[in-house]
């Protein structure tokens, strides 16, 4: 999974205060760079793989359905694993389609 980062960030060696307002003006609206999508596939696979450089070891992922099919699916997932880059979410067996999520990382 490729990462876009949709919001300006500043870099390390400094910003000018016209960049540092838009930072924060932009995180004090919700604009955080911390979303992103996954798609559990119709298959008979239990787990699927995030691969993303903003997950940690203490990550906390919220989920939010985008399809009709990822609603009835909510309830049977979980964040089984967690490591610098990636987590797997585990799941039941979804032979029924493709069910879609936005996630946000937190942390």
């Amino acid at each position: 999974m490729l990462t876009k980062l949709t919001y300006r960030v500043l870099p390390y060696s400094g910003a000018n205060s016209r960049q540092i307002s838009e930072v924060v003006n932009n995180a004090m609206g919700g604009k955080l760079n911390n979303t992103s999508n996954v798609t559990l596939t119709a298959s008979s696979a239990t787990q699927t793989s995030i691969d993303d450089p903003r997950i940690g070891v203490n990550s906390v992922l919220l989920f939010t359905p985008t399809s009709s099919a990822g609603m009835t699916f909510h309830g049977d997932m979980f964040v089984s694993a967690r490591a610098e880059g990636s987590a797997v979410i585990t799941h039941s067996v979804n032979t029924s389609g493709d069910r879609t999520f936005a996630f946000a990382i937190i942390g």
